[in-house]
């Protein structure tokens, strides 16, 4: 995949009335797999729509849909964590691999003027980690932890943008 979208990607401010789409873009069991952190509320839609109503009433968190051609392909935020910001994306699955999550967070970073900004990814989400590293991010560390959606113990590759 080259390092340029191959379709224009654009970022707006999440509203409620996305959380319908959002969650039927993360219900799905591969992407659930690679993302490996989640937890039970993406199998139940009301406790996902009860956990992105606090998200969205949340002024620290800066969340957008990401859209294409404006259709919701996915979800890019960045919050408050450990003293810091870091960056989560979500891209619906027929649009992986054609540069959208690397747009969509280079939009994000442009956006979030606080540094460093971190982010991470599971040791062997490969798409995700070059999404980061095509955005300038660095490898700093590795965490070891509970996937929920793996069910099981997982590395995390954690990685800053100065």
């Amino acid at each position: 995949m080259s390092d340029k979208p191959q379709v224009a990607v654009t970022l707006r401010p999440l509203r409620e009335d996305d959380l319908p789409t959002m969650f039927d873009i993360q219900f799905d069991d591969e992407a659930q797999r690679q993302a490996a952190f989640v937890d039970g509320s993406g199998r139940d839609r009301e406790a996902y729509y009860a956990k992105f109503r606090k998200i969205l009433a949340d002024d620290a968190i800066v969340k957008r849909a990401v859209e294409v051609g404006g259709e919701v392909v996915g979800s890019a935020a960045a919050y408050p964590s450990r003293g810091a910001m870091e960056v989560t994306y979500w891209i619906r699955r027929d649009w992986w691999g054609r540069g959208v999550a690397t747009a969509a967070l280079a939009a994000l970073v442009a956006e979030v003027p606080a540094r460093p900004i971190y982010g991470g990814a599971v040791a062997d989400n490969v798409g995700s980690l070059r999404v980061l590293e095509r955005n300038g991010f660095v490898p700093v560390g590795r965490e070891e932890g509970f996937a929920e959606a793996r069910q099981a113990t997982v590395t995390e590759l954690v990685y800053r943008l100065d």
